[in-house]
């Protein structure tokens, strides 16, 4: 790629797995990419995506900074960072027939209905790629329902499509479901920016929950609370500066940085021990869990 060229997220694809794909996989990828350009019918790509892992493997894709950098320029917000060789594979060949949205859209849940995990993660994945992106709300939503974790996550994590597409109500339930089933928020792209008053008031419920049963909370949950943290937000938040546990408790100093009621600033410094032990740690939001 030249300096300052800009690809095509399946000039991208066919980029990154040529250089890591040897001589008879690469031969393979490239001649069923061909025959997808003339094919008359669907049975070719359902044919080709099935021998994906026998021909690709499953090693990781194993993109280095200069990659994925050209992710984000290529499509803003893609992270393909955890791709694997045959999610790569899919994507690129599901892109070659891309053209006729509606045409597409068929194929993509036809190929969903049938497919095995491993398929519907890289299917998933590849929602900020396709044309005609509000077509695939439904596939999306259809993913974030799914009750295995690493398809919900193929969806929720380093995915661009969701923050792009969802309607809020449906973009609050994705949060709290990722609180609930234990999957990390920071891997949400565009957290920050769709964080509203209903989804906090909708985690602070369900803070109280997981408290009056005696479990513990999430320490990332008070992220998406910090920015509406008022009246009884704001004291749930003093409470977890009390009695929290390390993690929670630095949580709690970080949301209360985005916090605008009055109030906040001075539960910072009445906690001004921890306010400064958290900025001399460089914790953030990515490290939040580590810290001791």
């Amino acid at each position: 790629m030249a300096p300052g060229e800009l690809l095509s997220p399946e000039a991208a694809l066919q980029q990154w797995l040529d250089a890591r794909l040897d001589a008879p996989a690469a031969q393979w990828l490239q001649g069923a990419v061909a025959s997808l350009a003339q094919a008359t019918t669907d049975r070719e790509l359902f044919r080709s995506i099935s021998l994906v892992s026998r021909k690709l493997g499953k090693a990781p894709l194993a993109l280095d900074a200069a990659a994925l950098a050209c992710a984000e320029k290529t499509r803003p917000g893609w992270n393909p960072s955890s791709w694997t060789l045959d999610q790569a594979g899919r994507v690129r060949l599901l892109l070659a027939t891309a053209g006729d949205s509606d045409s597409f859209v068929r194929r993509l849940d036809q190929l969903c209905a049938t497919a095995d995990v491993d398929e519907l993660v890289a299917f998933y994945r590849g929602l900020p790629l396709y044309p005609d992106a509000p077509r695939h709300r439904l596939r999306a939503a259809e993913g974030l329902r799914s009750n295995m974790k690493v398809v919900f996550e193929a969806v929720a994590h380093g995915n661009p499509y969701p923050a792009e597409q969802l309607a809020q109500d449906a973009w609050n339930q994705m949060v709290l479901k990722a609180i609930f089933v234990g999957s990390a928020l920071a891997p949400i792209v565009g957290l920050d920016p769709r964080a509203n008053a209903t989804l906090a008031r909708m985690l602070g419920d369900y803070a109280h929950e997981r408290w009056a049963a005696s479990r513990p909370v999430s320490p990332e949950l008070w992220r998406c609370v910090g920015p509406f943290a008022t009246g009884p937000l704001l004291a749930d938040l003093g409470r977890v500066l009390e009695s929290g546990t390390p993690p929670e408790r630095a949580a709690a100093m970080l949301a209360l940085r985005s916090a605008t009621d009055l109030q906040a600033r001075k539960l910072q410094e009445n906690h001004a021990g921890l306010r400064d032990a958290v900025a001399a740690a460089g914790t953030d939001w990515g490290s939040v869990l580590e810290f001791k």
